[in-house]
C-alpha cells in the first residue's frame, strides 16, 4: 500500500520513509513541497497521507482541506503531524476529517502502529468498495436481462398483432426509427427516447380484438365498421394498463392516444392540443406517414413527398404543429429509413 509522506524538512522524510519501511508491503513515496504532493495526488491514489502541520506556503491544514476536495479523497486516511502545544490545530484538522494526529519528536513504534491501524482500515475499506461495485455490475447485469426479456415479449406481442393486420414488421421497424427522430428533435432524454422507440410497436397491440371482417376488409369501412375499428385504441390501452412496467406504462400511453387529434376531432377520448400526451402525439406523426407511403389492401403506396404535403397541411388540426416540424428538420434522416426498410 502506498503512504504519501508530505514533509520540509529532507532529514524528516528519510526518517519517515525508513521507520516504515518495516513495515510489510507499504511504499513510501515522498514529498518536501505539499503543493506538488497534491498535483501528485490528483492523478495518484494514496493509501494513507502522512503530512506535516508546519510548511511554508501551504501549511498541513490547508493541504488536508484541498485535498479531501478532491474527486475520492474523501475517505483516504490522513495522519496529521503536530507539536505537543498545538491543540487549536489538532481541532481544526479534525473539523476537516484529519484521522489521526503524531506529536513531534515522532517514536518509530507509535508512526509504525497508527500507520498500521489506519492502513488496515483502509484495506477493508477498498475491498468493501470492491465488493459494493461488484454488486452493482451483477444488478447492472440482473437488470440488463430482465430489460431483455420485457423488450423480447414487447415485440413478439407486437408481431401478434401482425399476424391479424395487413401491416409488416418492416412498418414496425419504421415507426420506431421515426418516433425516435421525433423524439430526439423535441429534446427527449436517453431513457424517455428508448422507452418511446421500444414501446412504438404496441401502439396497435388493440387490433387483435377486431373481428377479421373489419381489420382485413380490403374496401372502406361503412360507419358500424369504423366504430368497432376505433375501439382497438381502448381494447389495446386495456390490455396494457396497470403494469409496474415503464415500457408497457409508454405502451399504454401510446394504445389509447395515437389516434387523438391536435384539433380535438380524434378518438377515443377528443383530447385536445397538450392534453394529448406528447408520445401520443410524436407516434401520430410517424404513424399516419408510413401508413401513407405503405401499400394497404385498399390502397397504393404514397410518395413520401405526397405524404409530407398532407403532414403539412394537417399542422394544427390533426397534427402537433411541434411534431411535424421536427420531423421534417430531421427529412434527410427520414427518407433514409423508408429507402433502406422497404416492404417486400
Amino acid at each position: 500500500m502506498d503512504v504519501l509522506i508530505i514533509d520540509d524538512d529532507q532529514v524528516n522524510l528519510k526518517l519517515f520513509a525508513r521507520m516504515l519501511a518495516a513495515l510489510p508491503n507499504v511504499t513510501s513515496i515522498t514529498a518536501s513541497n505539499p503543493i506538488k504532493a497534491l498535483k501528485w495526488a490528483t492523478v495518484n491514489e494514496p493509501d494513507l497521507v502522512l503530512v506535516d502541520y508546519m510548511m511554508p506556503g501551504m501549511d498541513g491544514l490547508q493541504f488536508l482541506e484541498r485535498f479531501r476536495a478532491l474527486p475520492g479523497k474523501s475517505s483516504t486516511p490522513v495522519i496529521m503531524a503536530t507539536a505537543d502545544a498545538q491543540t487549536d490545530v489538532r481541532y481544526r484538522a479534525l473539523q476537516l476529517s484529519a484521522n489521526d494526529f503524531l506529536t513531534k519528536p515522532v517514536h518509530k513504534t507509535e508512526l509504525r502502529a497508527r500507520v498500521s491501524n489506519l492502513l488496515a482500515l483502509r484495506q477493508t475499506q477498498v475491498e468493501l468498495a470492491r465488493r459494493a461495485d461488484w454488486l452493482a455490475e451483477e444488478v447492472e447485469k440482473a437488470t440488463a436481462k430482465i430489460l431483455a426479456r420485457e423488450r423480447e415479449a414487447i415485440h413478439r406481442l407486437a408481431r401478434v398483432a401482425e399476424y391479424r393486420d395487413p401491416e409488416t414488421g418492416a412498418h414496425l421497424i419504421r415507426l420506431e426509427r421515426y418516433t425516435r427522430l421525433i423524439g430526439a428533435m423535441l429534446g427527449l432524454p436517453q431513457e424517455e427516447l428508448d422507452l418511446l422507440g421500444q414501446a412504438s410497436p404496441m401502439h396497435d397491440i388493440g387490433k387483435v380484438g377486431i373481428p377479421d371482417r373489419i381489420l382485413l376488409k380490403p374496401g372502406r369501412l361503412d360507419d358500424e365498421e369504423m366504430a368497432i375499428m376505433r375501439t382497438h385504441s381502448q381494447i389495446g390501452a386495456d390490455i396494457l394498463e396497470g403494469s409496474t412496467s415503464p415500457l408497457l406504462q409508454v405502451a399504454a400511453i401510446l394504445a389509447i392516444t395515437h389516434h387523438e387529434k391536435f384539433d380535438g376531432s380524434g378518438y377515443p377520448h377528443g383530447l385536445k392540443g397538450d392534453a394529448i400526451h406528447l408520445y401520443g402525439r410524436i407516434v401520430a406523426v410517424a404513424d399516419v406517414f408510413d401508413a401513407l407511403t405503405s401499400e394497404r389492401p385498399y390502397k397504393a403506396a404514397w410518395s413520401p413527398e405526397r405524404a409530407a404535403a398532407l403532414l403539412r397541411d394537417s399542422c394544427g388540426s390533426h397534427f402537433d404543429p411541434q411534431c411535424v416540424a421536427a420531423f421534417f428538420a430531421q427529412w434527410d434522416e427520414v427518407l433514409a429509413v423508408f429507402r433502406e426498410h422497404r416492404d417486400t
